[in-house]
């Protein structure tokens, strides 16, 4: 089920403000059928646009500053990557009251992934792996810094918070435990790679079981690779996750962090989007209990 509006300073957007838009800077495409498309994504609208178009619009400030950098990136990154990444057709302009740039891109089909409901984990783990090897290699001259390029110790006072402001619905005390452990591992000593920075269920695509796309490159920049890791917690069933790390050579100290990175953002996750995205929520509450339970099991 799609989320409503989320964030304060939210865009309002509707198909007719699409339909405009459409007709007015892209009128090869203003006959084609504009339907909202259902998602729980926090940062962007979407609509299709005729069966082989998606319209994308920023909700958010931050997010229109996300425009360019996929524009930029996202046609110079597909040819090395082992499945399908959106690549922009065209760029709008603010017009008709909507404030930010928009894209249209091909339409890419698939489902979203969740761990409850992989029927071959160990086979999307390995494509998971894949993807994530394939874009650690890709030269990182000229990238700039992720959105996620901090160490865990720059998220340590919000982390905090989250924890402190989530009483009553997280084990308080566990993520407490699992989240010092998360600290205390080693800094990776390499130069920043390429990462994602972002992969979890609502921004992968599945077909027949296997991945077919990764969508949403919002985050995208150079960082620790080890926050790519956290789709372990947010995508992969408990006993597919070790395929992942082996295929990935995440030694104990890239997997703790990743770990970390998983708690870190489900625990800011679930604090901000509790009342208003329950898919978002939910989410984040399977990945709190599947970090907590894989530290009490390693601890």
């Amino acid at each position: 089920m799609g989320a409503g509006r989320m964030h304060a300073d939210e865009a309002h957007t509707d198909a007719a403000l699409v339909r405009r838009l459409i007709a007015a800077q892209f009128p090869q495409w203003a006959d084609l059928l504009v339907e909202q498309v259902d998602s729980a994504g926090t940062s962007n609208a979407m609509y299709r646009l005729g069966r082989d178009l998606v319209v994308r619009l920023p909700r958010i400030p931050g997010a229109a500053g996300d425009v360019e950098k996929e524009h930029r990136w996202l046609p110079r990154l597909a040819p090395s990557l082992p499945v399908a990444v959106p690549v922009p057709l065209g760029r709008g302009a603010p017009a008709e009251g909507y404030p930010w740039p928009w894209s249209v891109y091909h339409w890419l089909p698939g489902e979203n992934p969740t761990a409850e409901r992989v029927p071959r984990p160990d086979l999307l783990a390995a494509d998971l792996a894949r993807f994530v090897a394939a874009l650690h290699r890709i030269d990182p001259a000229d990238g700039s810094a992720s959105y996620r390029s901090e160490p865990l110790a720059g998220r340590d006072a919000e982390t905090r918070g989250a924890i402190g402001d989530l009483r009553g619905i997280v084990d308080t005390a566990s993520a407490t435990a699992a989240w010092d452990a998360a600290l205390r591992a080693p800094a990776r000593p390499g130069p920043a790679v390429w990462i994602h920075a972002d992969l979890q269920p609502g921004n992968l695509l599945v077909a027949d079981g296997r991945l077919s796309a990764v969508i949403d490159f919002g985050c995208l920049g150079l960082g620790d690779p080890a926050v790519d890791l956290i789709a372990a917690w947010y995508v992969l069933p408990a006993d597919a996750r070790d395929t992942f790390r082996a295929a990935l050579e995440a030694d104990d100290a890239a997997w703790a962090r990743g770990r970390g990175w998983a708690l870190s953002i489900a625990l800011i996750e679930l604090r901000y989007y509790r009342e208003t995205n329950p898919v978002m929520a939910a989410t984040a509450q399977h990945v709190i209990q599947a970090v907590l339970a894989d530290h009490e099991h390693t601890s």
